[in-house]
């Protein structure tokens, strides 16, 4: 190996490792040494519940038969695995087997009698602290709620049940990923949460002590002032959200047992978190695709909001014509007419947990008559492997890729060493026009100072993105990546059409660039690839600009 490549690869690490918190590196280190003993001494009785709990978000089943499951666009049975673990599926995918998510699901009473034998056979199989998927803290935290909420929903827990569910929680105290941080610690506390109330005694007290002085510390850290999740991922942000929902939930049905300030304040978050995924969705009512989000894994906003309902909380409305600066999470949503633009002039965040971060800064997407027209790549898969690399990587979202570098240095499965660091970011009116100005340096590393600047201009039936690279560079790209129902024709070598669904035309022309249309593929969700095209936009000098104009109707 050659004494350059070395030292990249030491700059590297370096970069990676130094914005990490102690804890996240001697935390690591302990949990890989540490291995707790399962605590089998008899469980606490559980507590009688006021009522029922109120139907929480929709949720699509996922067990298709008594041993059938559908996870993440893939379809496995128990008869064709060697077990919970069969390592010829995706870890992501066996996680998923072990979080019990369907007891929960719609229509779930229908599926009682599989659910019942899905819980003993994991009883069974699945055997207390080994080395498994099932046992890890995080899978460990979410089947503990979707255990103890199926019993909210007047089902009965076996003793067995009640007697595992119990030892459960006392490995899971002694397993909180505070050496991941985030939304895994987020799960860990929210489990503490729920088993403190679902069982009485002193040993549950500790667990509810424990669990919300967690979520009252990470509340504080993760939710934004603009409600946003600080992981900014629209796809985390709702899982966070249903979190909240699901805690709030939880009081009404056993109520006087969780503090009254902790419940008033998370009631006093979710209209904020609600406006904020709302102002992160398109029309079509999903996620727009930043960071590792993908479609299918959390509650959309309207059925949040629905939820939110259910429990009192009204959401505050999106105004149609609303520009929206989510100014401390980065992110922008220029409106107007009939098109949407939700723009991302973020950080990568938080700086010491970049693992769900992409290198997309100044990407955007949008949507034209209520259909999406230029998309980000999406997020398929979590592994480590070329094609997560693909997806993360600059090149995969509608943004400028300079010296065919990334604009932050991902790698790996969930790391980033150096980071772009957005700057002058305005957002403003002016003459009926919506604009957003945004600069980052994430190429100064190439030398020479290297910028990029991009400038948004929305008005009625247009849109203009103007982009300049300030200092010497090699090659400039510019790609819009399209959504699959959009059929792009090259007109002239600096224009052509789109044909939108609906027989929509939009026609595109580009200035001071060569154009080329290539082939894209399109990640809406884990496990699926669709083809797709993309409008590459080479700069032959500093400066290049793309626009887009279309009839109202």
């Amino acid at each position: 190996m050659s004494t350059r490549r070395v030292i990249a690869g030491f700059q590297r690490w370096w970069y990676t490792v130094r914005p990490l918190r102690a804890v996240q590196i001697y935390g690591r280190i302990w949990y890989r040494i540490y291995r707790p003993s399962v605590d089998e001494s008899p469980a606490p009785p559980l507590r009688r519940f006021s009522s029922v709990a109120p139907d929480g978000a929709s949720r699509q089943p996922s067990m298709l038969g008594a041993d059938i499951f559908r996870f993440l666009n893939e379809t496995h049975s128990f008869r064709e695995m060697s077990g919970w673990d069969d390592p010829a599926v995706s870890k992501l995918w066996r996680y998923n087997v072990h979080y019990f998510d369907d007891l929960n699901a719609n229509a779930a009473a229908d599926r009682t009698p599989w659910h019942r034998a899905l819980i003993n056979r994991w009883l069974t199989e699945v055997k207390p602290g080994r080395h498994s998927s099932g046992w890890e803290p995080y899978p460990t935290s979410l089947r503990i709620v979707n255990w103890i909420r199926w019993y909210l929903a007047g089902n009965d827990l076996s003793m067995s049940a009640r007697q595992s569910l119990a030892m459960q929680v006392r490995w899971l105290t002694r397993r909180l990923e505070h050496h991941l941080l985030g939304n895994h610690l987020w799960a860990n506390a929210k489990a503490l949460v729920f088993a403190g109330i679902a069982f009485d005694g002193p040993e549950s007290v500790r667990w509810l002590d424990r669990g919300l002085a967690l979520l009252d510390r990470e509340i504080g850290e993760q939710i934004l002032a603009d409600g946003g999740h600080f992981e900014l991922s629209p796809m985390y942000h709702a899982i966070i959200l249903n979190d909240l929902l699901e805690l709030i939930a939880l009081d009404l049905a056993m109520p006087s047992v969780l503090p009254k300030e902790a419940v008033l304040r998370w009631r006093g978050i979710v209209p904020r978190m609600l406006a904020w995924l709302k102002t992160m969705s398109h029309p079509d009512g999903e996620v727009a695709l930043f960071n590792d989000a993908a479609h299918g894994i959390a509650p959309r906003a309207a059925d949040l909001e629905a939820f939110a309902k259910r429990l009192g909380i009204a959401a505050p409305p999106l105004t149609n014509s609303a520009m929206v600066d989510l100014a401390a999470s980065g992110y922008v949503r220029l409106q107007k007419g009939g098109a949407v633009l939700i723009a991302d002039a973020a950080a990568v965040g938080p700086i010491y947990l970049p693992g769900h971060a992409h290198a997309d800064t100044l990407t955007f997407e949008l949507s034209i008559g209520g259909g999406r027209c230029i998309v980000n790549g999406g997020t398929s898969r979590y592994d480590t492997s070329p094609e997560r690399l693909l997806q993360r990587g600059t090149a995969a979202h509608n943004t400028v890729v300079v010296n065919g570098e990334n604009s932050s240095e991902v790698w790996s499965s969930f790391r980033v060493a150096r980071r772009a660091r957005p700057f002058g970011k305005r957002v403003y009116d002016h003459d009926d026009q919506q604009i957003l100005e945004c600069a980052h340096d994430g190429y100064k590393r190439l030398g020479s100072a290297c910028m990029h600047h991009r400038k948004w201009t929305l008005e009625d039936g247009r849109l203009l993105v103007e982009d300049w690279i300030e200092g010497n560079f090699g090659t400039a790209t510019a790609r819009y990546h399209l959504h699959p129902s959009v059929m792009v024709e090259l007109v002239e070598p600096s224009s052509g059409l789109l044909h939108l669904p609906g027989r929509r035309v939009v026609q595109f022309k580009t200035h001071g660039a060569r154009c080329l249309i290539a082939a894209s593929r399109y990640h809406s969700g884990f496990n699926q690839s669709l083809v797709s095209q993309c409008i590459e936009i080479s700069f032959e000098t500093d400066r290049c600009s793309f626009e887009l104009t279309w009839p109202n109707q």
